[in-house]
């Protein structure tokens, strides 16, 4: 299982306007990049590969509409393994390409776990993998007020 990476790094104004700005295009050029930064593009270039590094960028990556790929149901599993199945469930969880995303947590729960299905027979199919070795309760999404967003916005503006 990943391991949440606790070590602060040590950004600076530069490095925190960098990731800003890749956050809104992944895409953009090195040289875009040092234009709007104020820095040559070889130094960007160098405090790109020492974030990556460091781990304070992980990916760079496309967010898809699961709709539109006919995945129209989302749900959250909260799972409780059975004593001595949090491994067994761990396994299932991760064989389960309808859920895609699934932390361990403090709690009554072990596992919180989204889910992506295209109908209440799918999402009633992963629910009976995961049964025989843990409890669930699942919560269905209506809606999301607030999507996945940066930990960038935590941070004060003025770092």
């Amino acid at each position: 299982m990943k391991r949440l990476r606790t070590e602060k790094a040590d950004l600076d104004a530069a490095d925190m306007k960098i990731l800003r700005l890749l956050e809104k295009d992944a895409r953009a050029s090195t040289a875009e990049l040092a234009r709007a930064v104020g820095l040559s593009a070889p130094s960007v270039a160098e405090r790109i590969k020492r974030l990556q590094e460091n781990g304070v960028i992980e990916a760079y990556c496309v967010r898809i509409n699961p709709a539109t790929l006919g995945l129209t149901l989302s749900a959250w599993l909260r799972i409780r393994p059975v004593p001595g199945q949090l491994s067994v469930v761990a396994g299932i969880i991760r064989e389960l390409p309808e859920i895609v995303q699934c932390d361990r947590v403090t709690g009554e729960d072990c596992f919180i776990a989204l889910a992506h299905v295209g109908s209440m027979t799918e999402l009633e199919r992963v629910i009976d993998r995961i049964i025989p070795y843990a409890m669930t309760n699942t919560a269905i999404i209506q809606s999301s007020p607030v999507m996945a967003r940066s930990p960038l916005s935590a941070v004060k503006r003025s770092v």
